[in-house]
């Protein structure tokens, strides 16, 4: 079975959607993300999106409701690189997509995250995680 590749990268995770979503690929990226979020504790969720040119209500849908799962979960998520099409149709559509930030590219993205989760809440994810166990 086809997944999207989650990354953790620090207190985020980092998901590039290279193909178009399909229904089922799209209700497994949205568990997975949120399994991995339960598993993680992380604060943030980036989604990009830069690859894909089409997206339909249920693919919509499903990115509120990776946001709104996310945000139950006390996590923040960016959805970044959406295609001026992308857009048009997302409005035209009528898809607001509560509480999705959106920025135009992943580094944009990852500042959007680390402002809104704070300088505090990213020192105390760093205290938990610990030290390097690396040996030199």
């Amino acid at each position: 079975m086809e997944r999207i590749p989650i990354l953790k990268m620090g207190p985020f995770l980092l998901v590039t959607i290279q193909v178009d979503l399909y229904d089922r690929l799209a209700l497994n990226l949205e568990n997975d993300l949120i399994t991995m979020v339960s598993k993680t504790g992380a604060r943030g969720v980036l989604i990009d999106i830069s690859a894909v040119s089409i997206v339909d209500s249920f693919m919509g849908r499903i990115l509120g409701n990776i946001a709104s799962m996310s945000r139950i979960m006390d996590a923040e998520t960016v959805v970044v690189g959406m295609q001026p099409a992308v857009a048009i149709t997302l409005v035209e559509l009528g898809l607001t997509l509560q509480g999705v930030h959106t920025a135009l590219d992943v580094e944009k993205g990852m500042d959007l995250l680390h402002d809104k989760i704070g300088p505090d809440q990213l020192q105390e994810q760093d205290e938990e995680e610990g030290p390097d166990d690396r040996t030199e």
